[in-house]
């Protein structure tokens, strides 16, 4: 198929000046093909792969054809989300930017009526929105597709997945039947074949062939991995490629929720995307993720179509899509305009029936990939940092150090000696953990079951918060996770209960997580630790939770000293028994995240733990940075006190 630039598809002046502003200069081919069709005004089919420039190739069309001296809907464009909706409503402002007296209104679910009847009410010419809301709105009065000139519908085999069939019918009968008709998607099964031959007249088929159904540009891998170890497993390909802007799909919300919890535990970016949240929670996660205030969005499908952001480096099928239609747009989210991106898939079991099903229906292969090791990751942590190190050497900007070095120098201490010394450091005070035992060369996952699994101490952390009483179920400590706890180191006094049946009951549980709370406004895992008996001393290997090193004379401490209003009180899993001063608690803070001096408060150093005060403003960036770090070869778990 031959190229073709804008410049030859006969558009106006406006039209071409606002996609020269975008970047833009070669049409894609579905845009070659659709946009001279629609211009001579004939109904369209188009089917296209996800991520070619189908919203384009309606919405230039469909802005050529407004009048805007007729204040009237002209164009509707019907999406299957609030998410596409919002994204191809973006896209249209954008080209029709150079169009006098063009304007454009997404309608759809969650968000506000008034601001849509005022938008609607000031005689807008191209609506776009989601089929349940533009009902609504026909059935009210407030929209009147009298006017209509072109009816879009993108993503259809979405729209009918989802159960607007009927919806998408009474649309189209309440449009003038001289209306011109488009329809674009990925997929054409035989359902929206029937909708074609029922609502368009002759329409011209457009059909741009692929070697491929999915995107060449994104390379397709799969790793064959227990459920058990799916999280460590993702952490470790995040460290080893040090990706800053993925998406991640989960099948359900539970599953969403969970990972999120785990990804922000381990010190990552990472926020939720799913069905339950409401409007303007999406849209604030969204905006977090395009501007990259996020690494990682974690979503189910609503979220597999209408996302459009930019230098998304990876989609992780956390779990398998059910089907190949999904994998397609789920992927699509990636190696968008030409830019390569990266798939990543994890199968566990009989799963592996399903990749194959995938891959006859992309006609396209994903490759097996081998379990990096943990000195994989390591090894890629340390090339990260020789190269930021590199960097800074290259670009000289850096305060000289003549002095201190040339003292060194005068004491005998060689050269390299120091920037060995130097090095040493700073790894201590980065994401650089030292291992304390050794680790596998090769960690493999065959069966469903793995061959050899050496857990790091990020692994270990997750099983301290899964021992966290009241944590999932609510219920009381066992005996056994008792012993594991240390006794506190000044002698209290301590309330022997009756039986377990005195723990009061909680009323209810709080909306975002957490625990319930009693008549007295305690918690069940405050109830439990005030009324547990003294016990014996804990096992080495195993770190007690943080509600647990809380102490009676502990808390009086903290309540005695106090922490100013402008600070935020952290918690830390290391103490003087590590042989942590707060000194190197501080050089920690400051190495890791360049802040200055002033951000850091008191610092209270315990036996096993400290506590730490820090600027309110800048908490939450520290509380990441420190979880992925270590302090003297210890990992740290950093968490609001």
């Amino acid at each position: 198929m031959s190229h073709k630039l804008f410049s030859e598809l006969g558009l106006s002046a406006e039209l071409l000046k606002a996609i020269d502003k975008l970047g833009f200069e070669q049409a894609s081919p579905i845009q070659a093909e659709a946009v001279p069709a629609l211009m001579s005004g004939r109904d369209v089919v188009g089917q296209s792969q996800t991520g070619s420039g189908k919203t384009a190739a309606f919405a230039i069309p469909a802005i050529e054809k407004i009048e805007p001296q007729l204040r009237a809907v002209q164009v509707l464009i019907l999406c299957p989300t609030r998410e596409l909706a919002v994204q191809v409503s973006e896209d249209v402002h954008k080209l029709a930017l150079f169009k006098r007296g063009v304007r454009a209104l997404p309608v759809y679910g969650g968000q506000s009526y008034e601001r849509q009847f005022a938008g609607l009410r000031e005689g807008v010419q191209i609506v776009i929105g989601t089929p349940g809301r533009v009902m609504d709105h026909m059935r009210r009065g407030t929209l009147r597709l009298d006017s209509l000139r072109m009816a879009i519908l993108d993503e259809v085999d979405v729209m009918l997945n989802m159960g607007f069939r009927e919806d998408i019918e009474l649309i189209l009968q309440g449009t003038p039947a001289s209306r011109q008709t488009v329809f674009f998607s990925a997929t054409i099964p035989r359902p929206i074949q029937e909708l074609i031959q029922r609502h368009a007249r002759e329409p011209q088929q457009i059909r741009i062939e692929q070697k491929a159904v999915t995107v060449p540009t994104v390379e397709q891998v799969y790793y064959e991995v227990d459920r058990r170890f799916k999280i460590e497993l993702l952490t470790r390909l995040i460290d080893l490629h040090d990706y800053k802007l993925g998406i991640i799909f989960c099948n359900t919300k539970r599953m969403v929720d969970d990972l999120v919890e785990h990804l922000n535990a381990q010190g990552y970016s990472a926020d939720r995307l799913h069905g339950d949240m409401s409007q303007n929670l999406r849209d604030r996660v969204m905006n977090r993720f395009r501007k990259s205030g996020l690494e990682f969005l974690v979503a189910t499908d609503v979220a597999a179509r209408g996302l459009d952001v930019d230098d998304v480096q990876v989609v992780v099928n956390y779990d398998l899509p059910y089907d190949g239609e999904d994998y397609v747009h789920r992927i699509g989210r990636t190696g968008r305009a030409g830019r390569s991106g990266c798939a990543i898939s994890f199968v566990s079991g009989r799963e592996l029936f399903q990749i194959q099903q995938i891959e006859r229906y992309t006609k396209t292969r994903i490759h097996r990939s081998v379990v990096p090791s943990a000195d994989e990751v390591q090894a890629a942590r340390t090339n990260v940092f020789l190269g930021r190190l590199r960097a800074t050497l290259q670009s000289g900007e850096f305060e000289k150090q003549d002095e201190l070095v040339g003292r060194l120098l005068e004491e005998g201490f060689t050269s390299t000696d120091i920037a060995s010394a130097l090095i040493h450091q700073l790894q201590n005070a980065s994401a650089l953990p030292p291992r304390e035992e050794p680790v596998s060369d090769r960690t493999q996952f065959r069966g469903g079951q793995p061959e050899r699994w050496e857990r790091s101490e990020r692994s270990r952390a997750g099983v301290h918060e899964r021992l966290a009483p009241f944590r999932e179920g609510g219920r009381p400590p066992r005996a056994d996770e008792a012993k594991r706890r240390p006794l506190p180191r000044e002698p209290h006094r301590v309330k022997e209960p009756a039986s377990r049946t005195e723990i009061p009951k909680a009323k209810a549980w709080p909306k975002q997580g957490g625990e319930p709370s009693n008549q007295a406004g305690q918690t069940r895992t405050q109830t439990a630790r005030e009324n547990r008996p003294p016990t014996a001393a804990p096992a080495p290997e195993i770190s007690p939770p943080p509600a647990a090193l809380e102490t009676a004379s502990s808390r009086a401490a903290k309540k005695s000293r106090g922490t100013p209003a402008d600070m935020t009180r952290l918690y830390m899993n290391v103490g003087a028994e590590m042989a942590i001063a707060p000194e190197d608690v501080v050089n920690a803070i400051l190495g890791e995240t360049g802040l200055a001096r002033l951000v850091v408060g008191h610092v209270d150093v315990r036996e096993r733990h400290l506590f730490v005060d820090v600027a309110s403003e800048h908490a939450n960036a520290i509380i990441a940075k420190l979880n992925r770090t270590s302090i003297k070869g210890r990992r740290v778990k950093v968490k609001t006190a």
